[in-house]
């Protein structure tokens, strides 16, 4: 199931084998060789083959994250057909719970359009009940197969919580809870530039796991019908690195 771009480093860098945007690594071109390479993908639009497994939907969202760090985006589903379509229900394929930074729009990123992603959006992909809600009710009600928890490098809300924990920064009212839920991600042995980098990728991590063990979402899992996994996209490249 690892359709997208593996990331293993530990302390949560990019890994030597990032490339800039416009490349394609080995592992994600095999990948999108059977999706129809980087100007296709594994849908035709709203009523093509909407993806019902954890693994089609995983390839489906990288076919579109390799459009669009290689300039081939293909914006679907925006059709006059399909948002008169969308009016009679939604079928997404995906949630992605990711940071509310304006440089990450998950539609963009893995190019994809109307009624294609339920996307949840808080900084630092910090989980309260509200998000908790958000992610059951598209998979309770509307059997989504696949949830991506999407951090990002040089995330405000991680740095913030960083400097939080050093006692660099006194935050105000509603930024503390951010930082507090954020902490547990924040490795103090670590150098700073390394520190905040890491932190990104570990409460990508935490997220996750929290998520995958949530009694709505946990027993989907189990059963094949589901998978949580986390991510991480990287400014520089654009690139979506799955993390272990």
């Amino acid at each position: 199931m690892s359709v997208l771009a593996e990331h293993h480093r530990a302390d949560g860098t990019p890994g030597r084998r990032r490339l800039v945007r416009g490349a394609l690594t080995v592992g994600l071109g095999a990948a999108l060789a059977a999706a129809g390479g980087p100007t296709g993908g594994s849908r035709t639009g709203l009523h093509g083959a909407r993806p019902r497994t954890p693994e089609a939907a995983l390839r489906e969202l990288s076919a579109g994250n390799a459009r669009w760090r290689t300039y081939h985006e293909r914006h679907p589903d925006a059709t006059r057909t399909v948002r008169q379509a969308l009016v009679g229900g939604q079928h997404p394929f995906a949630v992605i719970l990711g940071c509310v930074d304006s440089r990450v729009p998950p539609e963009l990123v893995f190019d994809q359009g109307l009624g294609d992603l339920m996307t949840v959006r808080s900084a630092g992909e910090v989980l309260d009940d509200a998000v908790l809600g958000s992610i059951a009710f598209g998979v309770v009600e509307l059997a989504i197969p696949l949830v991506v928890v999407l951090g990002h490098q040089s995330c405000g809300a991680v740095t913030a919580a960083v400097r939080a924990a050093e006692g660099l920064e006194q935050l105000p009212g509603h930024l503390r809870y951010l930082a507090e839920q954020i902490r547990p991600a924040v490795d103090r042995s670590l150098g700073r530039d390394a520190r905040v980098d890491a932190a990104v990728t570990q409460n990508v991590r935490l997220v996750r796991s929290r998520l995958a063990a949530e009694p709505d979402l946990a027993a989907r899992v189990a059963a094949g019908k589901l998978a949580v996994v986390g991510a991480r996209y990287e400014l520089t490249s654009q690139r979506v690195n799955r993390i272990r």
